[in-house]
């Protein structure tokens, strides 16, 4: 359905009453100032190259043409059938448990990884449903809203870990609040929550919740996470496991009750994880015998085709002819709409060259052949240097590819020349996402500032902004211990020489001889015959037997 993008600007058509107001003035100046001269024969004269219906020929094109920039910054959009994805589905938000306890190995690698699993044999059977993602530990967040971007709900999933949740413990209602929130209340379509966890609450209020959620149409279903008799959590921090207040290892155990009654309060079912194929059929099959047909539509930048460059041009081409058009009886007036003609229909055939391109490259984009659409969106820059559209195609491109730097510089090219606001905050938060992944964390959050600058409500950004923040306060920590062990052992070797020095000062030094050589002689003399008075003496008990020696083993 064709529609305004920005329908407030059109508040700018008030502004004609008042052109009119002030063309009005004008003409009454006129005719004041013809008739303080007096002399109608010699005003007649004087005006007689003058033409009233040229005048206002005049303010009529400059009005229209104002009306036209209107409607142009409004931006009257059609959605492009080519690029909107519009399928029959349910919407699926997965809450997923990312608290320590997740760690615990009595399930094998760990509770959290075949959690994992399970999310992921659920999004292969889940070809035609969004699927939107909460976290939760003491506090739950949204990872990320509903899609249909099966892709980027796989990279948010193997990138959850208990440290994305800064406070720890389990909050099931939280969780559940923050997936009832991730619906559009609007959208006619089947609801569900999964909540995937070992069931070990922290705080009340599960089950009241659940109900809360069934009142919305929502139902809620529940997938035991670990074993009743339970296991040790092993703290990463430590390498140890996890100790209570007491000094007593923390043993952590499926709490299969509570679970159970949260999916009988939302309507929905419990099962204890046992086979991942077999989880994720049983939930395929509950979902495939609801009888409501959903639809769902999902779009992105350059899905919709942009109608703003032909008011803008017949503005151009209005404004063109006003300025040619003089106030005498002879203008340039044919002149005029030639010359705007040429340039209107040069200037679309040219735009409409570059868009062509952009087309292209979204197409190789959605079947995933990178290094074609890089090439179409630079084929397309080539022809509109400043092409905002262009330039975010093809960041997100460079990113897929694992190109940061020239993705950044990319989205550096939108925010640079866009005025579309909504387009440079996306930009901004693609540009934070990108840094983030180069680890260049100060980029990142500026990037990420900037976005929240331009929208507030973004929580995606808010979210991501404080995890930078928390990783650059990490590796600050990080930097800070590894310069004070520098300095540390630095002073340890510093101490180090200088107690070698001082030992060996304490070290006894050779003196010179006081004798003299006929004293000397008369020593040596001294120690041969003591030598051989010792020699004599071993001779003599040569013969005895030693003792044995006692056990040094």
């Amino acid at each position: 359905m064709i529609h305004f993008q920005y329908i407030e600007y059109l508040l700018a058509l008030l502004a004609i009453p008042l052109i009119y107001f002030l063309y009005h003035l004008v003409v009454k100046w006129k005719k004041e100032i013809t008739k303080k001269i007096g002399d109608p024969l010699l005003v007649k004269e004087l005006t007689k190259e003058y033409s009233g219906k040229k005048f206002r020929v005049k303010f009529i094109l400059f009005a229209a043409a104002f009306a036209l920039c209107a409607f142009a910054v409004a931006g009257l959009v059609k959605p492009d059938g080519k690029q909107k994805i519009q399928r029959k589905g349910t919407d699926i938000v997965i809450a997923l448990d990312v608290s320590k306890s997740m760690l615990a190995t009595d399930i094998k690698p760990d509770r959290l990884e075949r959690a994992k699993q399970i999310i992921s044999k659920i999004i292969d059977n889940s070809p035609n449903d969004r699927i939107g993602l909460v976290i939760f530990a003491g506090r739950a967040y949204l990872q990320m809203p509903l899609t249909l971007d099966h892709a980027a709900a796989r990279m948010y999933l193997a990138s959850a870990k208990p440290g994305d949740v800064p406070t720890q413990g389990t909050v099931i209602a939280d969780a559940l609040k923050m997936s009832m929130d991730a619906f559009n209340p609007e959208d006619k379509t089947f609801k569900s929550v999964l909540l995937i966890s070992d069931g070990e609450d922290h705080e009340p209020g599960a089950v009241k919740m659940a109900k809360e959620l069934l009142k919305s149409g929502i139902v809620v279903n529940t997938i035991g996470i670990g074993s009743p008799l339970g296991a040790p959590i092993m703290d990463e921090e430590t390498g140890q496991y996890k100790l209570n207040a007491k000094g007593e290892t923390v043993i952590t155990k499926l709490n299969e009750e509570s679970l159970r009654e949260i999916a009988k309060a939302g309507n929905g079912m419990y099962q204890l994880f046992s086979n991942s194929d077999e989880i994720a059929k049983k939930l395929q099959d509950k979902f495939s015998n609801i009888e409501e047909d959903s639809i769902i539509s999902d779009a992105s930048y350059g899905s919709f085709i942009q109608y703003f460059q032909y008011f803008l041009g017949a503005a151009i081409l209005l404004l063109l002819i006003e300025f040619f058009t003089s106030e005498k009886k002879k203008s340039m007036i044919i002149n005029a709409v030639v010359f705007g003609f040429l340039i209107f229909t040069t200037g679309n055939s040219y735009g409409q060259s570059a868009k062509d391109k952009i087309v292209k490259g979204n197409k190789a984009y959605t079947e995933n052949r990178f290094d074609e659409a890089e090439s179409d969106y630079r084929a397309a820059l080539k022809k509109s240097e400043n092409d905002a559209t262009a330039n975010y195609n093809l960041g997100n491109t460079l990113y897929r590819k694992d190109n940061t730097e020239e993705a950044a510089k990319a989205y550096d090219d939108v925010i640079a020349h866009t005025d579309n606001n909504t387009f440079k905050q996306q930009a901004f938060y693609n540009k934070g996402v990108t840094m983030q992944k180069a680890k260049k964390l100060p980029e990142s959050i500026i990037a990420y500032k900037n976005a929240l600058m331009l929208n507030p409500d973004d929580e995606d950004a808010r979210q991501n902004l404080q995890r930078a923040m928390q990783e650059q306060k990490q590796q600050d920590k990080k930097n800070q211990e590894n310069k004070q062990d520098k300095k540390d052992n630095k002073q340890d070797n510093q101490d180090q020489k200088k107690k070698q020095d001082r030992e060996k000062d304490k070290e006894p030094k050779p003196q010179p001889s006081k004798l003299t050589q006929k004293q000397a002689e008369e020593k040596l003399k001294s120690l041969f015959e003591n030598e051989k008075a010792l020699q004599d003496k071993l001779n003599k008990i040569k013969g005895v037997a030693p003792q044995n020696p006692e056990k040094d083993w």
